[in-house]
This record gives structure tokens, sequence and C-alpha cells, in this order.
């Protein structure tokens, strides 16, 4: 049975609690969270116990699930690490690139797991179109989101835009060439609207847009290869493929088109997407990785890289003087 203690309460931190209850072989401990108000509510509601002290939970316990703002990521991670405990956390993993290298190191030293919370890795689309051969050299990404205060201590590209920076960077095996990026603050005081253009030394091109002041919610990636386009909505769960028919795809709807290299069969095939619960599956991923000794799914070396992406992105757009 593995104890496992919670670390912020807060909206996402209740999703991560009601789930770790109905997974198996796990015991919840407790949690903390400094908020009176919010620490009595989970109390009440969860039937959990509440620590006043971190280090006590952190010694209770043999993991620990960190969903506390990010700037408090660091700290309680690195004292997890030093304690021998296996931590999960939030995306981004840390609020800087000093302390996300520091966390790097200190896990390589260590003989614990680390896994950060990149949820969308575990998206039923996503899930869904990963048996396919995927070579993308052309990839559109539209993630758009109402405005809503909470969050807002990061930027768009550290919020919103991270999530997608991950999915790239996992299916692109190539390293980045250049990184060209605008950026708007409107409603804060960091970029709130950025578009950015990623290129790649193997030719692949990555165009992302993200913006958490749109009036409509979009969280949309079309990935484009040879013969074959990849749509991908992971808000609504759904996959499509278009491609050259093959003989594999006989219950395909198909239709021909004429093009100056002859006539050409096309595929719409919509993969079958598992109904599955991402944020349950993320934790029981952790949880297998720990109980079964194999590498987290997202490693400390991909939350890494992510913020290093990230922070290239920020950093240009601070010296286009757009924004700051």
């Amino acid at each position: 049975m593995l104890k496992v203690g919670v670390f912020g309460v807060g909206h996402l931190g209740k999703f991560h609690l009601n789930n770790w209850k109905e997974i198996n072989n796990i015991e919840l401990v407790g949690f903390y969270d400094p908020g009176d108000s919010a620490a009595q509510e989970v109390s009440e509601k969860y039937q959990i116990a509440r620590f006043l002290d971190p280090e006590r939970l952190i010694d209770a316990v043999d993991a620990i699930d960190i969903i506390a703002p990010t700037t408090h990521h660091f700290e309680l991670a690195k004292m997890a690490i030093r304690k021998g405990k296996h931590v999960f956390v939030e995306k981004p993993m840390a609020n800087t690139m000093e302390e996300a290298a520091e966390l790097v190191k200190l896990v390589r030293e260590s003989n614990i797991k680390l896994q950060v919370g990149h949820v969308e890795r575990f998206n039923p689309a996503y899930l869904a179109i990963k048996q396919l051969e995927l070579h993308p050299m052309f990839i559109e990404v539209h993630r758009l989101a109402q405005f809503n205060p909470r969050g807002t201590e990061v930027s768009v590209i550290l919020d919103l835009m991270i999530h997608d920076i991950d999915i790239i960077l996992n299916l692109v095996k190539s390293e980045v060439k250049l990184i060209s990026a605008s950026g708007v603050a409107v409603m804060t005081d960091t970029p709130d609207i950025a578009n950015i253009r990623i290129e790649f030394n193997n030719g692949c091109v990555a165009n992302l847009t993200s913006s958490r002041i749109s009036m409509k919610k979009m969280r949309k990636m079309r990935l484009f290869q040879k013969d074959a386009y990849i749509g991908i909505d992971f808000l609504n769960k759904k996959s499509e493929v278009i491609k050259l028919k093959t003989p594999q795809d006989v219950d395909a709807f198909s239709f021909d088109l004429d093009t100056v290299h002859g006539k050409k069969t096309i595929a719409v095939v919509n993969p079958q997407v598992p109904e599955i619960n991402a944020i349950k599956k993320e934790l029981e991923a952790f949880r297998d990785a720990i109980l079964f000794n194999t590498p987290t799914v997202v490693s400390e070396v991909d939350g890494y890289r992510a913020m290093d992406v990230a922070h290239q992105i920020l950093q240009k757009i601070k010296n286009n003087n757009i924004t700051v």
C-alpha cells in the first residue's frame, strides 16, 4: 500500500483528492494547505487529516502530490527528494530554470521517481493516435480559454501553452533550431495571448497560439506529415486521421481524389477514443512507476525541456519589447 500526501487543495487539488481516493493500492494519509477555509472544507468532506507542518506530512508518506502554487513547487519537491520520497508535481515543475535544473540533479542522485503533471499526455484523444506512425513536419495548435483569475500568477505560456510544448517535444524527435514569438499582456502583467513558431533541426515547424482572454474555449492540435493529416481535439476528446488508403483501412470512409500524379484514394479514420479520466490515469501511471520501478511517463527531464522552451519563448517576447 503506497502512502500519499497531497500539498494544495485548491480547485485542481480537489480533483486529485477525488481520484486518489478511487485508486487501488493507495492510502491517502493527509494533506497540507495553509488556507484555513479550504482546509476545513476538505477535512470534513474527505475525512482525511490536515497537517500543519509540511515536513511532518512528508515524513508520514511514501510519495507526495504537489498541486500548490508554482512558487512552492521547488521547496516542497526538494524537501521530499532529500528524504527519499517520490514526487508528483504539477506543471510547470518549478518557478525558475535554476530550480528545475536542481530538481533534475537531485532526482539523478536519488532513488526516487518524479513525474510532472502534463495531463494532456493522458488525454484520451491523444492516446487514441499514439499507436500511429507519427512523424509530423508541420504542427498547428490553438489553445484558447476564457479569462479566469486563477492561475494568472504565471504567463499564458507557462499556464496553457506549456501543455502543447510538452506534447510537441514528445512527438518531434529533433532538437529545437529556432523560436520566434510575440505576445501581449492584456488583463495581467504577463502575456495573456501569444503566437509562437518553433523550428526543429529535422525541418518540422510548429505554430502555436494560446490565449486566456478568448470568448470561446478551444484545445486543438493538427499534425501534418507525409501522406496523412491527424487532428486532435483535446477539449471534446475526438481524433481524426485523413490519409492515403491502405488495405488495413477496410472500415474507413474513403473517396477518390484526382491529382497530377493520378487518382488517389483517401481514407477518413476516426480512431476509437478510450473512455478514461486523464487525471486518474496520470496518477495511476505515477503509482505504477513506483510500485514496478519503471520510468515515469512524464519525467523530470521532460518537465525541464518543456520549461526550457517556455522560458526561451518568454525571453523572445521580452526582447521584442512587446511585453514583459
